[in-house]
């Protein structure tokens, strides 16, 4: 299991690299998630179906082609987003308060990335090598989530497209459908993902399966208090001011009915 995690951990570390050029040269932040999202799902895939031949074969093949779907979804909407639209309202904040030391401080934030990569990937891998033959009923809960949750990631992110788009709504705070319950339920949905797959490699006989855990858990934090929630909703308060405080006190940050301050 080691030597294809450290093949995720060393392909990743190469494409945030190449991240860094690329929206250094097009000025333009975004393209990160664009690398990440892709590169994430393509060395995840490459390590199940090529690194070694534990486990059965129809779970590698279903844990690869969740993957996939996930990659492929999320890849292409956030290129047609960063390719149509201003540069996304998260990296912009960081580029105002960092300032000229923005280009430095991006490259950190990027590497990091690549080991949070890995530890997804080791959760995808423990699925795909879960070494009992049949069909059991962890496998059915967990391809079900995985499959809810690529579905309910991309309805948020068409309901935030579709609001974006009715120039009725300019200046205005997304409160509907899936919005109208959740601040980020798109940020809700990709933590879920990843509880999938440590559902499926979970085997209490092996311990090192529930290491797995690791994963949603990184990205549940990652989401909630690094790259995803704090600087967007700074750059949110910034730009609709009053009117995103109030969303704020009516809605939870992520999971339904559990608010917070």
């Amino acid at each position: 299991m080691i030597a294809p995690v450290l093949f995720i951990l060393a392909a990743m570390l190469g494409v945030m690299l190449c991240a860094w050029r690329f929206q250094s040269a097009r000025a333009n932040g975004g393209w990160v998630d664009v690398f990440w999202s892709f590169g994430t799902g393509a060395s995840c895939v490459a390590s199940i179906l090529v690194a070694g031949a534990e486990g059965a074969p129809w779970r590698r093949f279903l844990v690869a082609a969740c993957l996939a779907a996930w990659s492929l979804r999320l890849g292409f909407y956030i290129v047609l987003r960063v390719r149509r639209g201003p540069e996304d309202v998260r990296y912009a904040e960081m580029r105002r308060q960092w300032g000229s030391s923005y280009d430095r401080k991006i490259l950190s934030f990027l590497l990091v990335q690549a080991p949070v990569s890995a530890l997804l990937g080791y959760a995808a891998l423990s699925a795909a090598r879960q070494s009992e033959p049949g069909f059991r009923l962890a496998d059915a809960l967990g391809l079900a989530i995985a499959f809810a949750a690529i579905l309910g990631e991309a309805a948020a992110d068409r309901q935030m497209r579709r609001f974006k788009a009715d120039p009725a709504n300019h200046g205005q705070v997304c409160d509907r459908g899936l919005w109208a319950w959740s601040r980020h339920p798109n940020y809700l949905f990709e933590a879920l993902l990843w509880t999938s797959f440590p559902l499926i490699a979970t085997d209490l006989a092996k311990p090192s399966s529930w290491l797995s855990w690791l994963a949603p858990l990184a990205m549940g934090l990652a989401l909630r208090y690094g790259s995803g929630v704090p600087p967007l909703e700074a750059a949110m308060v910034r730009s609709k001011g009053e009117a995103y405080r109030r969303y704020q006190q009516r809605v939870p940050v992520l999971l339904p009915f559990i608010r917070g301050r």
